[in-house]
């Protein structure tokens, strides 16, 4: 092999792995970026021209959310909610913001052991927040990228790229908004419902019902406790691991039931709601299926919800 062909090998784009691929169907996905930038490289090869690789750029420390690029954030705080949860503070320019849809997510970057792995976050800060934005953030002991996570402190530097997803959601398009959250699936619902208390003409009915393992697990209490004052604003909890409401608060105890969200339960909460509801659904792949199923069994078509 010549050194000219050399030469061109060591230009030439790496395939992801599988581990680098968040699984949250972002467009671009990083393989639509490893498409896009092989074909610039087999071009430029073509035409033994390498200056049509300079504007291959890989991340970016302008401070500007990407979708093609990953962009350096600074870490600006790091609080522990619970034992495995962590809120993420990470700073913006001046007043600049993230000018996010709501529920959009952005995918991080991290190398653990030599392995790049990426995985998709939703910043549960107001979309109108300056300055800053938060992730939520529950850390898994096997986790490639929970062992990443776990190592940032103040000033830590890491990279981000998006937006992608979201729901596109319209003030008082549907009559009520039901919310099924489990553990960090609340994310996505936090912007959404901010929104809606924010904007004195959005007469949306919400329902938020948020699934725990235990009291001691729900994330964001102040937070959610401030937003369930408002008018049209309900949160119900389902406490998997609790046997008993008695040593709960007595204010929790009243919109909080034990066991797992069934189908049972789901009936009843669907048929309690004020107008007929429009539901957000954010949790794992077999949470997800069984709200799908139950919802379907309290009679709201399939059209009427939609998946994070």
């Amino acid at each position: 092999m010549s050194d000219n062909e050399q030469d061109w090998l060591a230009l030439r784009p790496q395939e992801p792995s599988p581990s680098q691929c968040c699984g949250s169907g972002c467009k671009p996905c990083i393989y639509d970026v490893y498409e896009k930038e092989l074909a610039q490289w087999e071009r430029a090869k073509a035409m033994q021209d390498k200056s049509l690789l300079l504007g291959k750029k890989e991340q970016s420390n302008n401070s500007e959310l990407n979708p093609d690029t990953f962009t350096a954030f600074s870490v600006s705080s790091v609080e522990q909610l619970t034992e495995d949860t962590y809120q993420y503070k990470f700073e913006l320019p001046g007043n600049s913001s993230l000018r996010l849809s709501l529920g959009q997510h952005i995918v991080l970057r991290g190398v653990v052991n030599g392995l790049e792995v990426q995985r998709a976050y939703t910043p549960i800060s107001p979309r109108n927040a300056e300055g800053y934005f938060e992730v939520l953030i529950k850390c898994y002991e096997a986790g490639l990228m929970s062992k990443y996570i776990k190592t940032w402190k103040r000033g830590d530097v890491v990279f981000w790229r998006g937006p992608f997803g979201g729901f596109p959601y319209q003030p008082n398009k549907h009559g009520e908004l039901l919310m099924l959250a489990s553990g960090t699936g609340l994310a996505p619902m936090i912007p959404i419902l901010q929104s809606i208390t924010d904007d004195e003409e959005d007469e949306t009915f919400v329902t938020l019902v948020g699934c725990f393992p235990t009291f001691d697990k729900i994330y964001l209490k102040p937070l959610l406790k401030d937003l369930a004052q408002y008018w049209n604003i309900r949160i119900f909890y389902v406490l998997s691991q609790e046997t008993s409401l008695e040593k709960l608060p007595w204010s929790y105890q009243e919109n909080t039931y034990t066991g797992r969200l069934s189908e049972d339960l789901m009936k009843t909460i669907v048929n309690s709601c004020r107008r007929r509801p429009f539901v957000l659904i954010c949790g794992s792949s077999a949470f997800n299926e069984d709200m799908s199923k139950y919802l379907k069994a309290a009679g709201v078509e399939e059209n009427s919800y939609f998946v994070f």
